[in-house]
This record gives structure tokens, C-alpha cells and sequence, in this order.
């Protein structure tokens, strides 16, 4: 898909966005930098925390599971694959409006996003099941995901740098140990404020820890929390010094059509890593059972 001017891009993606959501739903790096000369038995919470963002942001591919309660959404389940480079991931989602009882497929290839729905509600789909739209980003930050409300902003984040928002807490203490998964682990926590990330993101040595704390920052703001509400963090770091599993929890809130601030909800949501460094392969479904979004909103011609 082409666009000849940002302008149109704008609208298209709004509208797209809008279209998508409705039809199908009913309705890398990280913050870590601190220094690792200290021997491991040594290392302060706030040191472990951060040398297991530097560590998990190692990894090139993911294989996770995320429960819990998203705002806007209730109880969803999702289980999902990610790639780093190239990006690509795919997800099934079970809770979202339509798909309760049915997960919601979703894949990101080549700039596109592909989902598995009920792509007749859109108009004459030809009995195909899969939507393509695109361009598409996901796992970037608030300002540059484009999902088409398909998937909860809170799941547009990558994992691997969601993992790293502990580390710009102002007290990191350790919570005990316990085995997630099957795998042993230390328990650390924490609270986490726009405040201190941005205190945190100020006093970056250098330009490399700059960009890193900022997009920790900026992770952090894609979730959507009250302005002024903390997110109270959990993470479990595995016997290799890696992230196994995180937990955040905060209340989040949204502008409503008239531009005011409105309580939306609480955010629980639990992220478990499954498998780290898996081989992941996503593949675009068969074009011949894909209607392009461009199609249906534009009424365009077929682009080769």
C-alpha cells in the first residue's frame, strides 16, 4: 500500500483504525546501564534489576504467554512469537469483544499486520478470512505503533523492553525467590513514576544510555497509566541474570469525545517467557484467502 502524502496517510490510518476495530473486536532496547564489575553475590537489587534488562535486551527472538486484565478489555489470555530483526510476531489473543470465545489471530510480516476474523463484516470480502493492513508497526512506543485498535496498546509494546521499566524505579527491593515456570528465580519490586523515568532519563551519561532511558520512557507511557499513578512493578530474573516473567499494575485513563480525562480501568497484566532465542518464522497467509484494508476503504484497484 501507497500513500502519496503524510496528510493522507493520516486520515487513511484513522479511518482504517476505526473500520478494522469495529469489524473484528465487536466494539530493541531498555533501560538498563549500571555497571556489572561488581562479582553477581555483590550486586544490589537496583543492579541485579538492571543488569537483567541488559541481558534479556541480548535475546532475538521470544516465545511468551500474557494474562491478566487489560483496561477496556477484562481478562484477556494471549500467547505470541517476536522476532527482533527482521520484526515480526504472531499472536493469538482470547477475550477481546467477538473472540471470547475464539482467539483472534494476529500476525506482523513486512511492514503489514494480518488478522483472521470476520472480514465479511467489512463489505464484499469474497469469503476470504484474512485482512491485511498496512503499513503496520508493532513493539515500538506509544508514538509509533500503528495496530488499527486491533491489538491492545498495552500488548503493542515488546515484551523484552517492557521488562526493563523496573529498572528506573527510585527503590528496587528484592521480594524472595520462587520458581516460575519450572525455572528458579529472584523476585524483585518496585514502583515506577512518569516523574522519576523522566529524573531517570536526565541523568543519562552519553547519548547510547539517553536513547535507552528513553525508550524505557516512552514504553512506560504506551501503557496508558493515570498521570501521577504509579505502576507497581514485579519482576523475576532466572538463574542466568535474564528476565523470566514481570508483572505491572496501575490504573490508566483516556481522553473521552470531548477531550477530557476519564478513568478507564486497572491495568494487572502478567508476561511469562516461555522460550528465549527460539526460531520464529512468520509468514503472511495465503493471498488467495487476504483482502488488502486498502481495497475496501479506498474502493482501490488491485496494486502490484
Amino acid at each position: 500500500m501507497r500513500y502519496s502524502t503524510a496528510g493522507s496517510v493520516r486520515r487513511r490510518r484513522a479511518a482504517a483504525a476505526t473500520v478494522v476495530a469495529a469489524a473484528l473486536l465487536g466494539g530493541t532496547s531498555g533501560c538498563g546501564t549500571a555497571s556489572d564489575t561488581a562479582a553477581e553475590a555483590d550486586l544490589t537489587p537496583a543492579q541485579s534489576v538492571s543488569r537483567a534488562a541488559r541481558t534479556t535486551l541480548g535475546l532475538t527472538s521470544l516465545r511468551y504467554r500474557v494474562t491478566g486484565t487489560l483496561p477496556g478489555h477484562g481478562k484477556v489470555r494471549a500467547e505470541a512469537s517476536m522476532g527482533v530483526r527482521p520484526s515480526v510476531m504472531r499472536m493469538k489473543i482470547a477475550g477481546l469483544g467477538k473472540t471470547e470465545g475464539k482467539p483472534l489471530q494476529i500476525r506482523f510480516a513486512g511492514g503489514a499486520m494480518y488478522t483472521e476474523g470476520d472480514t465479511a463484516a467489512l463489505g464484499d470480502a469474497g469469503g476470504k478470512r484474512w485482512l491485511k493492513a498496512e503499513p503496520a508497526v508493532w513493539g515500538r512506543g506509544s508514538a509509533y505503533n500503528q495496530t488499527y485498535r486491533v491489538v491492545p496498546r498495552q500488548l503493542e509494546g515488546s515484551p523484552l523492553v517492557q521488562s526493563t521499566i523496573l529498572s528506573g524505579a527510585e527503590d528496587i527491593r528484592e521480594a524472595g525467590s520462587g520458581t516460575v515456570d519450572g525455572t528458579p528465580t529472584t523476585h524483585y519490586r518496585g514502583e515506577v513514576t512518569g516523574k522519576g523515568l523522566r529524573a531517570y532519563q536526565s541523568a543519562a551519561k552519553g547519548k547510547k544510555a539517553h536513547k535507552l532511558r528513553t525508550d524505557c520512557f516512552d514504553q512506560f507511557m504506551a501503557l496508558g497509566l493515570k498521570v501521577g499513578s504509579p505502576l507497581t512493578m514485579d519482576l523475576w530474573v532466572d538463574e542466568d541474570g535474564r528476565a523470566k516473567q514481570f508483572r505491572m499494575r496501575g490504573r490508566t485513563n483516556a481522553l473521552d469525545g470531548k477531550g477530557r480525562w476519564v478513568d478507564t480501568g486497572p491495568l494487572d497484566m502478567t508476561v511469562t517467557f516461555l522460550d528465549v532465542n527460539p526460531s520464529v518464522t512468520v509468514e503472511p497467509p495465503a493471498a488467495d484467502d487476504t483482502v488488502d484494508l486498502a481495497e475496501l476503504v479506498d474502493g482501490a484497484a488491485p496494486r502490484g
